[in-house]
């Protein structure tokens, strides 16, 4: 309920999971009227959905001390106690991101050896698996090398299970590949990374540049959270600007609206390609428990896209 359009895009995007895939059920949380209308307008949803009853939603604007004192009847609050009482094997918000992490953290617990979550997002990229991994997106704005090690451990074991890559390569943003260059917890990072290489199952290519955040010479990409936030709301910028530029280039006179004709199936992949609603979806990491983060304007497309990560999470047996 607390995304920015409501149920409205989650039961939509419900909808389209629930078409492609017949062993996926949902429990949905929030005002019972409202959702019961909503499911009802989707024949795919027909017995797939418990309705869990809340009075409160968590708004954007919620700070996480209050969303943890006042939020125990919330549609957030419910969708975490779901997930820790097994009723559900992934949670899924399009809610206020720290109200989020603050309630899962209170309720699920960090997993142990994890010093700090960090919440992971996949970035497109000429890979194999078509996308990279990058952490962390948000959940903290600082990181020791301590921290940038769990994250490089957690990301490792998400890469191989959320996108079945055996011997992930980790690479740790930076300002420049040189020796000499970052802060002191970054170089000091760099070395309890390669220390840690063979323990833990992937191999790290060593400092990389923002350039090559969307690049297949990496599979990970480690830095902290403002950072790492700030990567991903500047591509998902990028993004769009290019899309449109695109479209008003191929709009502006008759001879470019023929070639935008004949170039559409190509432009159309180059769109999907893209688009960043299909990387919908950052995945908590360090919690006792699959919590995904969607973004809080996401439509249809994107929230099928969360699902579509959950399941594939959720899945898997060593995640």
């Amino acid at each position: 309920m607390g995304g920015d359009q409501g149920p409205i895009p989650v039961v939509a995007g419900m909808a389209r999971v629930a078409k492609k895939d017949p062993d996926v059920t949902f429990v949905v949380h929030g005002n019972k009227d409202e959702l019961k209308k909503r499911i009802k307008k989707y024949k795919s949803l027909t017995d797939r959905c418990e309705i869990k009853p809340t009075t409160k939603v968590i708004s954007m604007d919620t700070k996480p001390s209050s969303a943890l004192r006042n939020g125990k009847d919330s549609s957030m609050w419910s969708t975490i106690e779901t997930l820790k009482t097994g009723l559900a094997n992934v949670a899924i918000s399009c809610g206020n991101t720290g109200a989020l992490m603050a309630t899962a953290m209170l309720n699920l617990k960090k997993a142990p050896g994890v010093t700090r979550p960090a919440i992971a997002c996949l970035c497109p990229s000429p890979n194999a698996s078509g996308f990279n991994v990058l952490l962390d997106a948000g959940a903290d704005i600082k990181a020791d090398e301590k921290d940038l090690l769990c994250y490089s451990i957690m990301g490792s074991k998400f890469a191989q299970n959320g996108l079945q890559l055996n011997k992930p390569r980790i690479g740790l943003l930076n300002v420049g590949k040189e020796s000499h260059k970052g802060r002191s917890e970054i170089k000091a990072a760099y070395d309890l990374i390669a220390e840690h290489e063979e323990p833990n199952g992937y191999e790290f290519v060593g400092f990389v540049e923002g350039t090559e955040i969307f690049s297949n010479k990496v599979d990970v990409i480690v830095t902290d959270g403002f950072t790492g936030n700030t990567a991903i709301k500047s591509s998902e910028g990028a993004a769009r600007v290019i899309r449109n530029q695109l479209r008003q280039a191929f709009a502006h006179t008759l001879f470019s609206r023929i070639g935008g004709f004949f170039a559409y199936t190509s432009l159309r992949r180059f769109f999907k390609r893209i688009d960043p609603r299909r990387a919908n979806g950052g995945v908590f990491l360090g919690l006792n428990g699959i919590v995904i983060k969607s973004h809080g304007g996401s439509d249809a497309v994107g929230i099928e896209a969360a699902i579509d990560l959950g399941v594939k999470l959720a899945r898997s047996k060593s995640f």
